[in-house]
């Protein structure tokens, strides 16, 4: 488990976490999220003793990372998967880990095959893929067999085969009661994979609940219709808080009323119904909603950058 209590970094005048409270729950998978700048990296790193808090204080399984005695039975952790020696081979650089922290060889092969890294754990990492780097730092995150995993970016230049492997190694460890912290910029894999959220925004946290809780908090009730009767459903269905659009001649999307009120309705005014497909808000899309005022960098709309290199061609 990892407890966060008022938790801040401060860089000279530059506030990376400010003032943060959470816990992270053994049997789930915790998703971390936010825009570039929010304060994630810098909160893992605090997490295992890389930066020191400002202010506040994290523990892990009860403890400082700094006491726990063998910290790698404790908490397996990847936050840069450069960070190796690019000279040594995969399989020296694990048993040099395993080395320090008392865990034996036999340990260093179960990481190998686990990781996929058996056919070139004998290579240099500096000839490795960044896919290949991924695997070998999840690999160094379980030599210890740890209780809490802490991933940042762990899907990173990994082919589908790999992220579904990470997906269902997360979901695997979660199941046997382990702590897993990962974050990650891609929304439809933290989608299938995460069973809590925490999102943060300019160093704070701007959600913190379940999947599902998050989403129902941010989505709007929206319902694909397809009537041969469109505009009379469209003006029984008309209220305040509602939102009608037409998406094709016999299709409509509906928002602010739930498809039960709406199948009444429409047998209310005897209005022949042949789709009625309720439809969930996205992680992306509820994700975008809450850090739409927590980015720091905001990029230009494409299209209107490519509209106005059209007519700058043309003038």
């Amino acid at each position: 488990m990892i407890e966060a209590r008022n938790l801040a970094k401060r860089y000279g005048a530059k506030t990376a976490v400010d003032g943060v409270s959470f816990n992270v729950q053994p049997g789930k998978v915790t998703g971390f999220l936010g825009p570039n700048g929010a304060g994630k990296s810098t909160t893992m790193r605090m997490i295992v003793g890389l930066d020191r808090p400002s202010h506040g204080d994290v523990i892990v399984n009860g403890k400082h990372y700094a006491d726990h005695k063998a910290p790698l039975q404790e908490v397996g952790a990847l936050l840069d998967a450069k960070a190796v020696h690019t000279k040594r081979s995969a399989h020296n650089h694990l048993k040099a880990m395993a080395a320090t922290h008392g865990i034996p060889n036999s340990r260093v092969k179960e990481v190998t095959e686990m990781t996929g890294l058996s056919a070139v754990a004998k290579k240099r990492v500096g000839g490795f893929s960044l896919g290949m780097g991924q695997r070998l730092g999840i690999a160094a995150a379980m030599l210890g067999d740890p209780h809490t995993l802490i991933l940042d970016e762990p899907v990173n230049g990994l082919d589908p085969e790999g992220v579904q492997w990470v997906r269902h190694l997360a979901k695997g460890l979660a199941a046997e009661g382990r702590t897993v912290f990962l974050s990650s910029h891609l929304m439809s894999e933290m989608s299938q994979t995460a069973d809590h959220l925490i999102i943060i925004g300019r160093g704070r946290i701007i959600a913190d609940a379940s999947m599902d809780d998050v989403i129902a908090g941010q989505g709007q009730a929206r319902t694909r219709v397809r009537t041969d009767q469109p505009q009379v459903l469209a003006n029984a269905l008309a209220g305040e808080g509602v939102s009608i659009q037409s998406l094709e001649p016999e299709l409509l999307e509906v928002a602010g009323i739930d498809a039960r009120r709406i199948a009444e309705t429409a047998l209310q005014n005897r209005v022949l119904v042949y789709e009625l497909t309720p439809l969930q808000e996205s992680l992306e899309d509820v994700y975008m909603k809450l850090t739409q005022d927590e980015v720091e960098y905001h990029s230009a709309d494409p299209v209107s950058q490519l509209s106005m290199a059209g007519e700058g061609r043309q003038s």
